[in-house]
């Protein structure tokens, strides 16, 4: 179901959906069995292909090499890619490089596009965005502990990071820091870029993530940053624009999730559907034959066309309206979507049985990994609650902090 999208479009997607079966899909297995930085010299060959088919970085404007879609239009190519776990790491969209692209291109010096965003943009290196701090709840960043105090020309910063994904191989890190605590909560903490081979930058380890630790850019590590000199000209979009810039980020962000979300269900429901038709209960008696299957068919068939409908919706409302206009729509699809995804593979899973839960499929990968959509860029229990305060305000009621 592609909405509002031309001709061509279609056409495009259609061939790109062909590609990445044909592709991208043969790889995934060899990732899961020999990990992601094994695999690079093959993943850089699918990359080039891409490259030479000019569907490199649907985000990415064209004048940096990318092909400079909408947002609606990124949409509708994010599910085709979110399908396979690979899908964006082989296009150039993938988070959090995408993330960190959008804020280099928006606020970075004419220095630091040259230094970071220009090889970025090319696939010539990666990143990774430093923001969760073990200690202190993501679901509230104002209470960061990670000081950056600048001194002569360099910041120096201290803390702990986790959750830094891809931090294993990246070039940098755009690390959120605090250097100005006595400002007001909003406006204490920046932006700064990192060169993960700065002193003092020290990546503790790999977090395991349901028994998988993984490596590279399919990874997410512990950083300490202990006395991290960086040049002062590094900061990022001003003093105190931290959270501004994060917001610009994670706007979009969440909806790219959401699309990428759509994809993975997509490629669950296939494989249930054809799991209930081939799994035969006795002779003549295929698994689909039973009314709960059945049930779980339609379910799932109706929950990913509303969530599609309500993502491209917010889509199309960021195009024509701006992020801050849809920030409703984007807090509402983010964990519509969420509960949508997590039916439908543990439908998926438990329609394949023990099959579903060996990585002979990509359903337990999913799986494993996508549990946190329920986490990641705010828990869906503040996307909720932030919602019902603006809709309850048109109403006339005023929640203030004690309602938090």
């Amino acid at each position: 179901m592609l909405l509002n999208q031309s001709d061509e479009n279609k056409e495009r997607l259609e061939a790109i959906r062909a590609f990445v079966e044909a592709e991208v899909y043969p790889l995934e297995s060899e990732v899961a069995s020999r990990g992601f930085m094994d695999c690079v010299a093959d993943l850089d060959a699918v990359r080039g292909q891409v490259k030479a088919k000019g569907w490199w970085g649907p985000q990415i404007p064209e004048a940096y090499g990318g092909m400079g879609m909408s947002f609606l239009e990124h949409a509708a190519l994010s599910e085709v890619l979110g399908a396979s776990p690979l899908g964006h790491y082989a296009f150039n969209c993938q988070a959090p490089d995408a993330g960190n692209m959008e804020i280099l291109h928006k606020f970075g010096s004419d220095a630091q596009k040259a230094r970071w965003y220009k090889p970025l943009a090319d696939g010539a290196i990666r990143s990774c965005f430093s923001m969760t701090e073990p200690d202190r709840a993501g679901s509230n960043p104002t209470l960061m502990d990670t000081t950056a105090v600048l001194e002569g020309d360099e910041w120096v910063i201290n803390g702990r990071k986790w959750f830094t994904t891809s931090a294993d191989g990246a070039a940098f890190a755009i690390v959120m820091v605090v250097t100005d605590p006595d400002a007001s909560p909003f406006q204490r903490a920046s932006m700064i870029i990192v060169p993960t081979k700065t002193p003092g930058f020290k990546q503790v380890r790999r977090i395991s993530v349901m028994g998988h630790e993984g490596s590279g850019w399919s990874s997410h590590s512990e950083i300490a940053y202990e006395d991290c000199r960086v040049p002062k000209d590094n900061l990022l979009g001003g003093v105190g624009a931290g959270f501004l810039m994060a917001q610009e980020r994670l706007g979009p962000g969440r909806i790219h999730h959401c699309m990428r979300w759509l994809g993975i269900a997509e490629r669950a429901f296939d494989l249930m559907c054809k799991r209930a038709v081939s799994r035969q209960l006795a002779p003549g008696r295929p698994l689909g034959s039973r009314q709960i299957i059945q049930q779980w068919v339609a379910e799932c068939r109706a929950e990913i066309d509303a969530s599609r409908l309500y993502i491209h919706h917010a889509a199309q409302k960021i195009d024509t309206e701006g992020t801050y206009a849809a920030r409703s729509e984007i807090s509402c699809v983010k964990f519509f979507a969420a509960d949508m995804l997590t039916r439908v593979l543990d439908r998926a899973i438990q329609t394949h049985g023990a099959l579903g839960m060996t990585d002979d499929t990509p359903l337990a990968w999913f799986y494993a990994h996508e549990r946190a959509a329920h986490i990641y860029d705010g828990p869906d229990e503040v996307h909720k609650q932030v919602v019902a305060r603006r809709i309850l305000k048109k109403y006339g009621l005023e929640i203030g902090s004690e309602g938090r």
